[in-house]
């Protein structure tokens, strides 16, 4: 286990309910069972407030919790076009996406590839927020 990761998934600032949420997601891996919830305030297509919660392995939560930091106070497009691209970066297509998303490298990294699908629900989750 990656000490990185554990420190990640341990800041649970934004893993709460977020109380009269906009927007909401849910999910759930059929592989594993990880299930991740993803509630937002959207205010002029940005993000204002993200919180999660769920049933999930250490890859999942720590992916939610950078996940959360990222997005607030960023435009849905932006985090669509993200969530769009969030695939390759595990082919170092990370360093060829904007600046302000190489915090995603602590993730998106070959030692983690055998936990793609966990690492990957939280934007799967939040795509199908911010694509709509």
């Amino acid at each position: 286990m990656d000490l990185e990761i554990l420190n990640i998934a341990s800041d649970t600032d934004n893993n709460r309910i977020v109380k009269n949420f906009t927007h909401y997601s849910k999910l759930k891996n059929s592989m594993c069972g990880d299930e991740i919830n993803i509630q937002l305030i959207i205010k002029e297509n940005k993000i204002v407030d993200f919180g999660y919660h769920g049933q999930s392995c250490i890859y999942c939560q720590a992916t939610a919790s950078l996940l959360s930091k990222i997005c607030i106070n960023n435009h849905k497009a932006e985090l669509a076009n993200l969530c769009e691209n969030v695939e390759f970066f595990f082919d170092d297509g990370i360093k060829k996406t904007n600046k302000k998303w190489l915090i995603l490298e602590k993730i998106f990294n070959k030692r983690n590839l055998p936990r793609r699908e966990c690492i990957l629900l939280p934007f799967k989750t939040l795509k199908k927020i911010v694509s709509i």
